[in-house]
């Protein structure tokens, strides 16, 4: 996942498309919330597809890494470009590995056994480790989930990005339209056999350090990233006049919401739904998010609190989910029980994310962007 923010002052913002990044953030992590009641069956998941929106904050960052750079290579070396990338991202993925090793021990309960056992010292390593994004293999799993970012679950999605941006910059920026337009139809091939073929039939996965996990997690990055990219290239906008962001706004939610299709007998038609979803109904939303515009002072300010805490949000709000997920195995709460703190979980993570924004992250880019950046400015 990342952000329009690029520092590049004379190209302005798709405020519609920040903001949809947030919109989709936070379904995220109701997503997470009522997930910790449905015991890893997808099947009775209430926001039954939120993971899905990961598959979007790809396509939404192909889409603005092609407007962002792909006419500044002429003037902007590959150095300058992976600069501006980590100064972009990488603060924040520092901020989450801290978050997830200071929340931690409060963490422990019978879904996550192993936390007890793991030593402080273990725990500053794989802090450390994590704060690089390197991936870690599953011998050093501290959680019992076999993630391979254990503090913080959700910075898998990091590292594909930051694959994706390494392809793009040395390679994939080359392309013309019809390579690139190849290499996306090949990669949405594998986006149909993969949600049709997958034993849940789902898109789920990329998240730990194994062969199966890491194809999975690269089929979702290659159709959504690169997809985003020739959008992006082919310029293929829909103009709406008014209310698009609400309009995108609305169709992301229902399509994270729609429930399980297919059931235990039929699989295939809920990864017929997904890879529908992904290569179709996700490039028309984008389309109309850059195509359309804010016409309201209070549209405008949505989309921007929404943009500004959509990247935050994602990357530190998962060590509050496995807090709530330990109280809800400790207590063996329903989700009845659980909406008071729901609700709590979702207002922390996003006062989280505003603290960490506004105290941490814009300063410490402002700062590096000054240093190394500050004769391209």
């Amino acid at each position: 996942m990342n952000t329009q923010t690029t520092y590049l002052a004379s190209k302005p913002h798709y405020e519609i498309l920040d903001g949809l990044r947030g919109v989709a953030a936070i379904m995220v992590i109701i997503f997470h919330l009522f997930e910790t009641h449905s015991l890893g069956n997808h099947l009775i998941q209430i926001i039954n597809h939120g993971y899905l929106a990961v598959d979007f904050f790809f396509m939404l960052s192909g889409f603005v890494i092609g407007y962002a750079y792909d006419d500044r290579w002429d003037k902007m070396t590959l150095g300058t470009f992976f600069k501006r990338r980590i100064i972009r991202l990488h603060p924040m993925v520092i901020m989450g590995s801290i978050v997830g090793a200071a929340l931690f021990y409060f963490q422990q309960s019978s879904c996550f056994p192993q936390i007890e056992h793991t030593s402080v010292g273990a725990l500053l390593l794989i802090m450390l480790l994590g704060c690089t994004l390197l991936p870690l293999p599953l011998k050093w799993d501290v959680r019992g989930w076999t993630e391979m970012h254990p503090l913080n679950g959700p910075a898998w999605s990091l590292y594909y990005e930051y694959i994706a941006n390494i392809l793009y910059a040395l390679f994939i920026r080359r392309f013309n339209k019809i390579a690139l337009t190849v290499l996306v139809v090949i990669a949405a091939c594998f986006t149909v056999y993969r949600s049709l073929t997958a034993p849940m039939g789902d898109m789920v996965g990329g998240w730990a350090l194994n062969w199966e996990q890491q194809y999975v997690g690269f089929v979702r990055l290659m159709y959504p990233f690169f997809g985003g990219l020739l959008l992006s290239r082919l310029g293929w906008l829909i103009r709406i006049k008014k209310r698009a962001f609400w309009y995108c706004a609305l169709i992301i939610i229902v399509i994270l919401s729609i429930p399980r299709l297919g059931g235990e007998e039929h699989y295939w038609m809920n990864g017929l739904y997904e890879s529908f979803c992904i290569i179709f109904i996700f490039p028309i939303i984008v389309s109309m998010g850059a195509g359309g515009k804010v016409t309201g002072k209070y549209s405008s300010r949505i989309c921007k609190f929404l943009g500004d805490i959509s990247y935050p949000i994602y990357i530190t709000h998962y060590p509050l989910i496995y807090i709530y997920t330990a109280w809800v195995c400790n207590n063996n709460a329903t989700i009845t029980e659980g909406i008071p703190y729901m609700i709590l979980v979702l207002v922390g993570a996003i006062a989280l994310a505003y603290a960490s924004l506004k105290l941490y992250d814009e300063p410490i880019r402002r700062r590096l962007t000054e240093r190394f950046l500050k004769r391209m400015k």
